[in-house]
């Protein structure tokens, strides 16, 4: 059995509004968290209730059994917007994680492995106004696992790229993960999404956001949408959401 490494305990309120309500699961060791829900239900907020850049208003995140701390822990964060920087070209935009970090990898290795991975070999000196909607934020998810992040928490990074961008997108993030593994939380209102990328789907409901299902997802990799198992773990969820 793999050990848990990261546990989340959280309400969250602003003011008199709850938003979120007793929400708690833990995430495994290298484990690809899917977290579905109605649109407007609190899913950002949790992701940044766990990172530590909204407070919370009562509970606690662990990361192996310590209170989760930026300046300790290694968090990686991927927004639903492109966040490359204008001035730094794709390589060393990259970089950038590691010179933060300091930790001693080898760090020309890593950021040539991972650019690879993602599709960006060849584009290493391209400045962000050189590059589509796509491949910006394919920067800004190799930038996050070529830090070795503790966890990563990606905040429906595909949901403003079209269709056949975000399904490239989709592969990319499972072959990097694959590649290089990582604890990640993944936001996103697909839930096909959720089922092609996730070992497990928790669906929250709407406000006050708690947690309605958990559904494991055992099927092999690569998954075909197609597949029948597949459609009826993607029905499940959608009726719970729906519900």
């Amino acid at each position: 059995m793999e050990q848990e490494n990261i546990l989340v305990n959280v309400t969250k309120r602003f003011g008199d509004f709850l938003v979120l309500e007793d929400i708690r699961f833990n995430v495994k060791n290298n484990e690809f968290l899917c977290i579905a829900g109605p649109s407007g239900c609190g899913k950002t907020t949790l992701l940044q209730t766990i990172a530590g850049i909204t407070p919370l208003s009562h509970g606690q995140v662990l990361l192996n059994r310590e209170a989760i701390d930026l300046q300790k822990h290694n968090i990686a964060y991927v927004f639903q917007e492109p966040s490359c920087l204008p001035w730094r070209t794709v390589q060393t935009d990259v970089r950038i994680g590691f010179e933060f970090r300091s930790n001693g990898t080898n760090c020309d290795e890593r950021v040539e492995e991972v650019l690879k991975t993602v599709g960006l070999s060849g584009f290493e000196n391209y400045y962000p106004n050189q590059l589509s909607g796509g491949m910006k934020q394919r920067v800004a998810i190799a930038r996050a696992f070529a830090a070795q992040p503790d966890l990563m928490l990606m905040d429906e990074p595909f949901g403003h790229l079209d269709a056949q961008t975000r399904y490239f997108m989709q592969i990319a993030v499972r072959n990097i993960w694959e590649a290089m593994k990582a604890s990640v939380i993944f936001v996103t209102n697909d839930v096909e999404e959720a089922v092609y990328l996730g070992d497990r789907v928790l669906v929250l409901s709407s406000l006050p956001a708690r947690i309605k299902a958990e559904i494991p997802i055992d099927l092999p990799q690569p998954r075909d949408v197609t597949d029948k198992a597949f459609l009826q773990i993607r029905k499940t969820i959608t009726d719970y959401i729906d519900a």
